[in-house]
C-alpha cells in the first residue's frame, strides 16, 4: 500500500461524491432549471416527479461514495465503485441513443464527459484490486 495509491482513491471517491451531490441538489432545487439544459430535455415534457426521483438517486449514491471514502473499507469502497461504474455506463450507453437533438460538438461532449465519468470508477476500481491500497 502506498500513500500515493491511497490518495489517488481518496481523490477520486471524493471527486465523484461532490459531482452526485452537487447534480442532485442542483436537480431537487431547481428542477426546472436542470431540465432546461438541452442535454436533458431532449425536446421531451417536463416531468418533475422523474426528475426529483433522479435527483435523490443521485444524493443516495453521493452518500454511498462518501461512506467508502470516509470508511476506507475495501469491500466497500468496490461496492460503491461498481455502483457508480453500473449506473455511468448505463448513463452513457443510455445517452447515445438521444442524440439526434445536439449538434455534433455538443452530442461529442456530452458522450465524453458521461464516458469519463465511467472511466474514473474503472480506474479506481483497478488500484484497488491490485491490492496496494486499503481504500
Amino acid at each position: 500500500m502506498t500513500t500515493k495509491t491511497n490518495t489517488a482513491v481518496l481523490a477520486g471517491l471524493s471527486f465523484l461524491t461532490a459531482t452526485q451531490a452537487v447534480l442532485g441538489g442542483w436537480i431537487l432545487f431547481a428542477p426546472r432549471s436542470f431540465f432546461a439544459l438541452a442535454w436533458v430535455h431532449m425536446h421531451l415534457p417536463y416531468n418533475e416527479h422523474l426528475l426529483l426521483d433522479f435527483g435523490a438517486m443521485n444524493l443516495a449514491l453521493a452518500v454511498l461514495l462518501a461512506t467508502a471514502a470516509v470508511c476506507g473499507e475495501p469491500g466497500l469502497v468496490r461496492a460503491a465503485l461498481v455502483t457508480y461504474l453500473v449506473f455511468s455506463v448505463a448513463h452513457v450507453l443510455i445517452h447515445t441513443r438521444y442524440l439526434d437533438h445536439l449538434p455534433p460538438a455538443q452530442s461529442a461532449l456530452l458522450i465524453t464527459l458521461l464516458t469519463l465519468a465511467a472511466v474514473i470508477p474503472a480506474v479506481l476500481l483497478l488500484i484497488v484490486a491490485r491490492g496496494t491500497c486499503r481504500r
